[in-house]
């Protein structure tokens, strides 16, 4: 006897529970294939975006020491200037678009997450074992990245740690799911075409051929909308998730109509785009920036510098965006010294990378540790000034560094020291 009755219990485990003509290998197959890709790119974004942190260096890791498996320790490139807005712009935009795919093709296999016996064999368990682990590592992704996009974090671990190991997780079930089922998605487009399907209206709308424990239906009802109306459907609500938040990250007109984006349409924070982190937030007073502020260098000797020396020394205009990993970005002139004048009068050696440690009390990101490639890049800068107005208290002020393709959590603000370290 085995585990399960032979005959179902009434309700979804029974086949005939099940009539929309519309599902089967062919639509399931179709909707997975415009999917996988987009799939591929927030993955491929999502480890840049980790890569760009440049975890190699200092206590700029996110995850554990070790935990990044040895996939990412290279330096990030500081060109072009736009790298980490396109990546992390990229791998937000996309992974919000492909939200209703994945409904559609959660929908399209519904029924067979009711199939009977839950459990056939071994071989069988260990194929329902990976369905859970795709579906739940695909639940769990989006719907924590997605949170987390909005600035909501309601749960008590460290999201950016689970989030990285979750994909591992979620995109192994994946790869294992694609490579099982690449004869059915060959099948179903040898023997129904790739487009034919969608030439048939809602008249001419035909269930696929009935298999025992398959996706399409025993019984099928009547349609009431065709396979390319369905598509339609979950391509314009795609369209529509990309005009409500794309503009944050490629601004110009799509950015006035960015009305679900977190931080509105980029403008919403003190001189003219977002605040990640607000001053009260991080505890930054008036009174820590006022006359008795120093700025700390730190390297083959020491010495302080009061604002207005550092204000004395030449300064330098760069236009340069400021991209967050919550995906918007912005691009502003910022003013101030070049971060190499000030790792030369350090005496930085090749060897070595500079520590920037901010006025926020401990915590994640008090401090960053900047490779020296990005230190000697002409266009690095330690601004004092954006848009030709002194930093204000919420952007950094009295000082922060600005570096091309650097996260924007990485372009510290309140800068109270510069110290070199062994890189």
């Amino acid at each position: 006897m085995g585990l399960f009755p032979k005959n179902p219990p009434p309700g979804p485990s029974e086949e005939s529970f099940w009539q929309s003509p519309l599902r089967g290998p062919w639509l399931t197959s179709f909707i997975g294939s415009f999917m996988f890709p987009l799939i591929l790119i927030v993955g491929f974004t999502g480890f840049m975006s980790h890569a760009a942190y440049n975890p190699n260096l200092g206590m700029n890791a996110v995850v554990p020491k070790g935990g990044d498996l040895d996939l990412l320790l290279f330096d990030w490139p500081t060109s072009p200037t736009w790298l980490f807005a396109l990546n992390q712009g990229s791998h937000i935009i996309v992974g919000i678009v492909v939200v209703p795919m994945i409904l559609a093709k959660l929908w399209s296999v519904f029924p067979m997450l009711f199939k009977w016996p839950p459990i056939k064999s071994p071989a069988h368990a260990l194929e329902r074992i990976s369905i859970l682990l795709l579906v739940g590592g695909a639940g769990f992704m989006w719907a924590t990245g997605l949170l987390n996009q909005q600035v909501f974090y309601p749960w008590s671990f460290n999201f950016v740690v689970a989030h990285y190991y979750g994909s591992f997780v979620f995109l192994g079930a994946l790869f294992l799911h694609v490579g099982t089922k690449l004869p059915t998605i060959r099948k179903a487009y040898r023997e129904r075409g790739v487009l034919k399907p969608l030439m048939d209206d809602v008249a001419h709308t035909e269930p696929e051929p009935y298999v025992p424990g398959g996706l399409a239906p025993e019984v099928a009802e009547a349609a009431t909308i065709s396979r390319r109306g369905v598509l339609a459907l979950t391509g314009a609500s795609s369209l529509g998730l990309f005009v409500v938040f794309a503009g944050q990250s490629i601004g110009g007109p799509l950015r006035s109509v960015a009305l679900l984006a977190p931080r509105g349409r980029g403008t919403s924070g003190t001189q003219g785009f977002p605040v990640n982190k607000t001053a009260s937030l991080a505890k930054i007073s008036e009174e820590m920036v006022g006359p008795g502020f120093r700025l700390t260098l730190n390297g083959a000797s020491g010495s302080e510098l009061t604002y207005a020396q550092v204000a004395a020394m030449e300064q330098h205009t760069e236009t340069l965006p400021i991209a967050c990993v919550e995906g918007w970005s912005s691009m502003q002139t910022w003013t101030g010294v070049r971060l190499m004048d000030l790792a030369e009068r350090l005496g930085m050696r090749d060897d070595q990378a500079l520590q920037v440690i901010s006025l926020q009390e401990a915590g994640a990101f008090r401090q960053t540790t900047l490779s020296r490639d990005q230190v000697m890049n002409s266009k690095s800068l330690l601004a004092l000034k954006v848009g030709g107005e002194d930093l204000s208290l919420d952007h950094g002020f009295p000082m922060r560094v600005i570096v091309p393709a650097n996260p924007g959590v990485h372009n510290t603000k309140w800068v109270t020291e510069l110290k070199l370290v062994n890189a």
